[in-house]
């Protein structure tokens, strides 16, 4: 029997994927389970980046599909046919490798697969990512065996996957003495412009400055603060990200899930400024989720007032800091291994 995992695209789809697979490797090396694994994605996006010579699947599939979204009429024509193609050699798969779940993380290449296990009567088990649901999860939750979502009361497992590390470094924060500013690896130019702009003001404060200004921007911010005669740590890329945010009491960041879901397990009060163009505005509604519950605070793009921030600088950080480490639960991984594993 086998447990297939399929989506992917982005690194947030993916993100999931490898969390998961590695808490269920831990449970075959600890002798709890015995399981093979199989991965199905897509020849568009990250997948094969992240995957193709990943040894902990036994198989590896990547189909020539992509999005429907956001093509012609000619091209949704053709998008679809792939996707048809796709769904019938997604069905073989599960019949060869005798699939007892698939394990779907949404995306478009998700689709074959996870309307392959529909049409075969295989258990489905759908992640969702965000508060607000993708296309096909959406499609696809009344007829998932388990759906699984941080943001939703009803959901078997609540936490998210995240590494261990970020909540380790959960600590409380009492008073600003360092700020981070989280634009992503590619940056985001209006996080950069809004940093520039408070820098003076943090200055002033004595707060030191953690800047992730994206790769190709780094040199250009740098040389900003330099003109402003500001220290600031500026960074494009990281593979110290959980370093920086043990570091900062207080963060200024786009709401993706795992940006948002990492610094509530480091218990780092945070202004969210969602990315405008985000699918479904999902990234309004990830950091919604936080404000209802007075634990973030959020602001669009579009109505950015440096005052309005500078005012944060001196709320109780500690009762946000102590709210965020009471609500945010551990160990997602593994309870979505030991759920899978179980069906």
């Amino acid at each position: 029997m086998s447990i297939v995992m399929t989506g992917g695209g982005t690194g947030g789809h993916l993100t999931i994927i490898k969390a998961v697979k590695e808490a269920l490797i831990r449970e075959q090396e600890a002798g709890s389970r015995e399981q093979v694994l199989v991965y199905v994605g897509s020849t568009k996006g990250q997948d094969k980046q992240w995957f193709e010579d990943d040894d902990d699947f036994e198989e590896k599939y990547f189909f020539e599909t992509r999005g429907v979204v956001n093509q012609g009429l000619l091209g949704k024509v053709k998008s679809l046919f792939m996707m048809a193609k796709a769904m019938f050699q997604s069905m073989k798969i599960l019949r060869s490798h005798k699939a007892s779940v698939v394990f779907s993380v949404g995306g478009f290449s998700a689709a074959p697969m996870a309307f392959a296990a529909k049409l075969t009567g295989t258990p489905l088990v759908i992640h969702e990512q965000n508060a607000a649901l993708g296309s096909l999860n959406k499609l696809l939750k009344p007829y998932a065996t388990e759906f699984i979502s941080s943001y939703l009361d009803e959901s078997p497992v609540k936490a998210y996957p995240i590494k261990q590390i970020f909540f380790d470094n959960a600590h409380l924060r009492t008073e600003l003495k360092t700020i981070i500013f989280l634009g992503g690896s590619q940056g985001a130019k209006a996080i950069n412009t809004l940093a520039l702009e408070l820098a003076p003001v943090l200055e002033e404060r004595g707060i030191r400055i953690l800047h992730q200004a994206g790769a190709k921007n780094v040199d250009e911010v740098q040389k900003a603060y330099d003109a402003l005669g500001i220290d600031a740590d500026v960074f494009g890329f990281t593979t110290k990200l959980a370093e920086y945010m043990n570091e900062a009491d207080f963060a200024i960041a786009r709401s993706g899930a795992s940006t948002l879901w990492e610094l509530s397990a480091t218990a780092c009060p945070t202004l969210y400024i969602p990315y405008p163009y985000a699918a479904s505005d999902h990234q309004y509604y990830n950091a919604q989720f936080l404000v209802e519950k007075n634990l973030a605070w959020l602001m669009r793009e579009g109505e950015i007032e440096s005052s309005k921030i500078v005012s944060l600088f001196d709320k109780n950080l500690s009762e946000v800091s102590q709210g965020l480490m009471d609500i945010v639960e551990q160990d997602g991984s593994q309870k979505i291994a030991t759920l899978l594993a179980k069906i």
